[in-house]
């Protein structure tokens, strides 16, 4: 079988094909993959957050560019520091541009976000949100350093919640 053992970042056209992953999709190491360049096993070192513009590079030599899939997010407008403060205060994803921030659509994020006066409408938009401050792509959580504290819990992959509001996970 055609493997792809490396990713090329921002890779230059043209490409032998080409596959479209949401966000969630585009967290990959191990996955079989179909395009019209054929079947391929992706099998990379380690767990890698790919980006749109990305490419597998496979083992004949051929480049599969990655492009993100629209989905379900939410535009957002209204005091977007404030509004941003209180998303990443949530640990949730989030696309940062000058007039408008963009989430994935989320009921309990949605309400709390109207509350604080965000004018919110519902789109199908590639979800791209900002990387982390050390590296590429998606942060992979944090820690607040060791904890003799028994009652602050923290979820493996689902973050937690600093506020007083019920935490929601899908």
């Amino acid at each position: 079988m055609i493997t792809a053992t490396s990713i090329i970042r921002n890779a230059p056209a043209p490409f032998d094909g080409e596959v479209s992953l949401d966000y969630e999709g585009r967290l990959m190491r191990r996955r079989k993959l179909t395009c019209a360049a054929g079947e391929f096993l992706v099998d990379l070192p380690e767990v890698t957050s790919l980006e749109d513009g990305d490419a597998f590079e496979l083992s004949d030599g051929r480049q599969v560019v990655v492009r993100a899939r629209p989905e379900p997010v939410m535009v957002i407008r209204g005091h977007l520091a404030r509004l941003a403060w209180h998303i990443g205060n949530r640990h949730t994803p989030c696309r940062i541009e000058a007039d408008r921030l963009i989430i994935r659509q989320d009921h309990v994020l949605e309400a709390m976000l109207r509350k604080l006066g965000a004018e919110i409408c519902h789109k199908d938009l590639p979800f791209r949100p900002e990387g982390g401050a050390y590296g590429h792509g998606r942060t992979f959580g944090h820690s607040h350093g060791p904890s003799d504290d028994p009652t602050h819990d923290h979820p493996p992959a689902n973050g937690h919640d600093h506020s007083p509001l019920p935490t929601h996970h899908h």
